[in-house]
């Protein structure tokens, strides 16, 4: 199983870049792991939020191929406590037929129609609201700590 996090725009802030960089090295060691970064597309501060979250759909489209399974990381989603989170991943990698597995951070203005309806799934990491820059070091830490539930690693607490 191949694990990708695909994200809108860069992640600006130093310490976001050096924690995501600590858990990606992490996460390597338990599956094939990549991230993949579309820029943000360009448009004036008055551009509709709905052109820009279509914009943003065509370049996250064009990044997901028609087998891959793809999670949205969305506040409507379902919500995991670790565990369970690391359950459902053993699941998806270990008893399914799923070989590339998606997840898909959005721009700040959430996704466009046409992403909801090529989703299969849609996750909430909290009922709080945080930035989508936020949000990659957080998931991503999650990933790490359900791979090391899984292998039952001394990292998470329960």
């Amino acid at each position: 199983m191949k694990l990708k996090l695909i994200q809108i725009g860069k992640t600006d802030d130093v310490w976001l870049r050096d924690g995501i960089t600590i858990y990606e090295k992490r996460i390597i060691n338990y599956l094939p792991f990549k991230t993949i970064t579309i820029p943000s597309p360009k448009f004036q501060k008055q551009a509709a939020t709905g052109l820009m979250k279509k914009k943003e759909a065509e370049l996250i489209l064009n990044q997901v191929g028609p087998r891959d399974h793809v999670i949205l990381l969305d506040e409507k989603g379902r919500e995991f406590r670790s565990v369970e989170f690391a359950r459902h991943m053993q699941e998806l990698v270990m008893n399914t037929g799923i070989t590339n597995l998606l997840f898909i951070i959005g721009g700040p203005y959430g996704f466009h129609e046409q992403i909801y309806q090529r989703a299969n799934a849609q996750i909430s990491l909290s009922k709080m609201t945080f930035s989508h820059q936020m949000i990659r070091l957080i998931f991503i830490e999650q990933l790490y700590r359900a791979m090391s539930i899984l292998k039952a690693e001394p990292y998470h607490h329960e």
